[in-house]
């Protein structure tokens, strides 16, 4: 009994500790981003058989105001890449989530929330989009994070609400493909409040 009761003191003592980056306040991030291309979830055995073809990366900033209940706009620039039979889609974006957040237990939190994106420059194998149905779409990200002192980790999975069809055109005219830039991705992070 005494076991068990010294035990639940440590754990509740160390989530009291481990939840320093709870409060208000902004910080730097970065992390990777696994894109799929189509549905993610059947895509996902490829990306565990090669790992290195859809993988990308992510740098930029947040803001958090609030403690138990938060809101957390981050603004960061990814760079994605994505494989296909016909070649190698590789796209630079802003992207703005916005994100609003309920931390569940000491360190560990989970959010959700709408994820504006704004297209910098996309290339189909060294070719320019020729047409982009829009230049800022809109998604929506949700996932947990967990935050230690000023550190934190998140995990989150993100899809647009609508395709955003791009055209790539070669040299002599000719339709090369239509993609979708805005893919399903599963994206890892790690955060330091300043």
């Amino acid at each position: 009994m005494k076991k068990l009761i010294l035990t639940l003191c440590i754990v509740v003592g160390a989530l009291n500790l481990s939840t320093a980056q709870s409060g208000s306040g902004y910080g730097i991030k970065g992390g990777l981003n696994y894109g799929a291309n189509g549905n993610y979830f059947s895509s996902i055995s490829n990306t565990v058989k090669h790992p290195d073809k859809n993988v990308g990366f992510h740098l930029g900033v947040f803001g958090k105001f609030g403690d138990w209940i938060y809101f957390k706009p981050e603004l960061m620039y990814t760079n994605t890449s994505s494989e296909y039979d016909a070649g190698k889609l590789k796209v630079q974006k802003l992207d703005l989530p916005a994100l609003f957040g309920i931390r569940l237990i000491g360190p560990l939190s989970i959010f959700a929330g709408p994820a504006f994106q704004y297209i910098l420059d996309s290339k189909f194998d060294d070719v320019k989009a020729d047409d982009i149905d829009k230049d800022i779409s809109m998604g929506f990200n949700f996932g947990f994070a967990v935050n230690i002192r000023k550190i934190g980790i998140d995990l989150r999975y993100e899809r647009g609400f609508s395709k955003n069809e791009t055209k790539f055109i070669e040299n002599n005219g000719i339709d090369v493909v239509s993609i979708d830039s805005r893919p399903s991705q599963l994206i890892l992070s790690l955060s330091v409040k300043l």
